[in-house]
C-alpha cells in the first residue's frame, strides 16, 4: 500500500440501520485502532519463567475517533442524537487501498471547543459494540 491522502479515509454512519451510510462531515482527522487483551496463563511450570498467553481468549475491540469542524447540519445532528440516546449504531471506516471496517459502535465521547477568533470544532470517540467485518476494496 503506497501513500494515501488522509482525506480519503472516511468515517460513515448508518444511524437508522437502513444499510445506507452517510459520511460524517467536516472531519479533518480520523483514527482507527484495534486492540486485543491478553490472558496470562504463566505458572511455576512455564519454561524458563517466560510469559505464556492463551491465544484467542482475550477481548478484542476497535476504537474510532475523529476531529473536525461543523460542515453538515444533518450529520452533526445524527452524531449528537446517537450520543445523547446512548444508542449503538452501524459505522464504517473506509481506508483507501486497504478496505472497509464496519460494524456496531457506540459514540462514547463528543467534545466541542472553540477559540475566540476561530471556528467551533468537535472531537468524537467511538468504541466497537460487537463483531466487526472487514471488506477489501
Amino acid at each position: 500500500m503506497g501513500a494515501q491522502r488522509g482525506k480519503d479515509f472516511l468515517l460513515r454512519a448508518d444511524a437508522e440501520n437502513t444499510g445506507e451510510f452517510a459520511t460524517v462531515a467536516g472531519l479533518r482527522s480520523r483514527r482507527l485502532s484495534f486492540n486485543a487483551e491478553t490472558v496470562d496463563v504463566t505458572d511455576s511450570q512455564s519454561a524458563g519463567r517466560w510469559l505464556e498467553l492463551l491465544g484467542g481468549a482475550g477481548v478484542q475491540r476497535a476504537s474510532l475517533s475523529g476531529s473536525g469542524i461543523f460542515k453538515d447540519a444533518a450529520s452533526d445532528a445524527v452524531i449528537r442524537r446517537l450520543f445523547f440516546e446512548g444508542r449503538v449504531a452501524a459505522f464504517e471506516a473506509v481506508i483507501p487501498d486497504f478496505g472497509t471496517v464496519s460494524g456496531p459502535f457506540q459514540v462514547t465521547a463528543l467534545e466541542y471547543s472553540g477559540e475566540h477568533n476561530g471556528e467551533v470544532s468537535f472531537e468524537i470517540s467511538l468504541e466497537s459494540a460487537g463483531v466487526l467485518a472487514f471488506g477489501a476494496l
